[in-house]
């Protein structure tokens, strides 16, 4: 566990596994932070090096005044990946996670060679959505938002479930200025033409309860990829990976298998 420490923002990062591993890079979704990935993480191969991070506004990270812009976002995972000598990974991005590493692919070939891009698109929403969450969230605050985003992200058996406790704590006590910040940079991301121009391994993946970011649209996101592997999780929301952390781990090993990324 760690603290890097830049210009405009301190980032939280966390590397599991030896220094000279081959590099997997995780990028979260809107109101999570790096226990998103806590589930998974011990259920892949070993030796593997494991950098996670909490985006700016999330987390123990530092939150800078909104609106952020995805250049801000793209360029914190750059330059944890620089300050980390992490080259050649595979980032693993879900949501606003995957709209990061689809930025990053695009700006930084040399430090991405394959992405898994999970429950996200080449755009989310529209600028009015987000900017209609953006002023409940300053009318209400998260806790009076939180029962509709375990709507949109889990399926009803895990949403009626006490295990959906924590999640739900996690996004009420994120940082309203970082949600903000973040769904600012969302509504004005649009990597289509971008994104079609990656020629890159990549595995997308979808849940087919998910309400945040529905099966279709991320099947279309895998159809701009030249030789994308599309794989829905049935019974799964917006976050497979806390729903159903074994079979998610299954589809990123046999990926990491199928790509050489492996120690």
């Amino acid at each position: 566990m760690d603290v890097l420490t830049f210009d405009d923002v301190a980032l939280h990062v966390q590397v599991d596994g030896p220094d000279d591993g081959p590099a997997v890079v995780f990028g979260n979704s809107l109101g999570t932070d790096l226990r998103l990935w806590d589930p998974v993480v011990p259920l892949l191969p070993k030796g593997l090096r494991l950098i996670r991070y909490d985006k700016r506004g999330h987390g123990l990270s530092t939150c800078p005044a909104p609106p952020y812009g995805m250049g801000a976002l793209v360029r914190d995972a750059e330059r944890v990946m620089d300050a980390l000598e992490a080259r050649d990974a595979l980032f693993v991005g879900l949501s606003i996670g995957g709209l990061i590493a689809q930025g990053l692919a695009a700006k930084r070939l040399d430090l991405v060679r394959a992405v898994v891009l999970s429950n996200t698109a080449a755009k989310i929403g529209t600028r009015a959505m987000w900017d209609e969450r953006i002023a409940a969230l300053r009318a209400g605050g998260l806790a009076s938002m939180s029962d509709a985003i375990m709507e949109r992200w889990f399926s009803p058996a895990f949403r009626n479930s006490p295990a959906v406790a924590p999640w739900k704590r996690m996004v009420e006590t994120c940082p309203e200025d970082g949600y903000a910040g973040c769904s600012a940079a969302i509504a004005g991301s649009d990597f289509y033409s971008t994104t079609a121009a990656l020629r890159l391994p990549a595995l997308v993946i979808a849940g087919d309860r998910d309400g945040a970011t529905p099966p279709d649209l991320v099947r279309e996101l895998a159809d701009l990829i030249p030789g994308s592997r599309f794989e829905l999780m049935r019974g799964a929301g917006h976050l497979p990976c806390v729903e159903q952390p074994e079979a998610y781990a299954t589809h990123l090993t046999a990926f990491l298998n199928d790509i050489g990324h492996l120690p």
